[in-house]
């Protein structure tokens, strides 16, 4: 199981013993390689019984035009650069902050689309 807890090593390296067992509330998960390809999202429930949108693959991006203050729908045609990792852009993985290309242009992505439900960007 993944989980967010402290690590099982020191400061030294020596092993820190357990006290307790794993909790429901450390649990992690994988994380979401979102592609460009064919729309596919999923929804996961999270803690406090909510459920949490997670996209998967996308092919559109809600594109935020800074000059004319408008939205408009784009389709993506491939990674140019990412913050995150660099083969990132080779694998076309969409990440916050990724710059794609778009029919409208060259955008950044401003949200995260393993957390969210869409894609957000601004025409760079």
């Amino acid at each position: 199981m993944i989980t967010q807890i402290r690590s099982k090593r020191s400061d030294s390296g020596g092993r820190v013993k357990d006290r307790r067992k794993k909790r429901l509330y450390e649990t992690g998960r994988k994380p979401i390689m979102t592609k460009v390809g064919k729309q596919h999202t999923r929804e996961d429930n999270v803690k406090g019984g909510t459920n949490k949108q997670r996209v998967l693959q996308a092919e559109v991006v809600n594109v935020f035009n800074p000059k004319t203050k408008k939205y408009s729908k784009a389709a993506i045609k491939q990674v140019v650069d990412s913050p995150a990792n660099r083969n990132y852009v080779r694998r076309n993985i969409l990440t916050k902050g990724t710059v794609v290309e778009t029919e409208a242009g060259k955008a950044r992505i401003t949200n995260r689309p393993g957390q969210e439900g869409s894609i957000n960007a601004v025409l760079v």
